[in-house]
């Protein structure tokens, strides 16, 4: 599932959020603060794996969450990309106005 997609869901970006906050959470803790069961967490931290935004350790019965680094500077990497590409087109939009308000300075003289 695409990346963005999985953020879409406020309780998933809440879940990123906790375990940014916190650095590492297991699941029973992240779980803990919600008003939904277990699984239903489960299920959002399985799409936030699968989506290489969060990383899971196993550790005997317990299952600990962190963030996934290398997805978070993809998602930064790309989000930067387009950011550059709209610099872009509203610094020319901005030459094109100037151009036009020096050209129509010059016409009322």
């Amino acid at each position: 599932m695409n990346t963005f997609a999985v953020l879409a869901d406020d309780t998933r970006r809440d879940i990123v959020r906790l375990v940014a906050k916190n650095g590492e959470l297991t699941s029973t803790e992240i779980s803990q603060n919600f008003q939904m069961s277990p699984p239903a967490i489960s299920q959002h931290l399985k799409l936030l794996k699968e989506a290489n935004i969060l990383l899971m350790k196993k550790d005997a019965q317990k299952r600990i969450y962190s963030l996934n680094q290398k997805g978070m500077k993809e998602m930064e990497d790309w989000i930067l990309e387009i950011k550059n590409l709209w610099t872009k087109r509203l610094d020319k939009l901005d030459r094109y106005v100037m151009k036009l308000k020096m050209e129509r300075s010059h016409d009322k003289k």
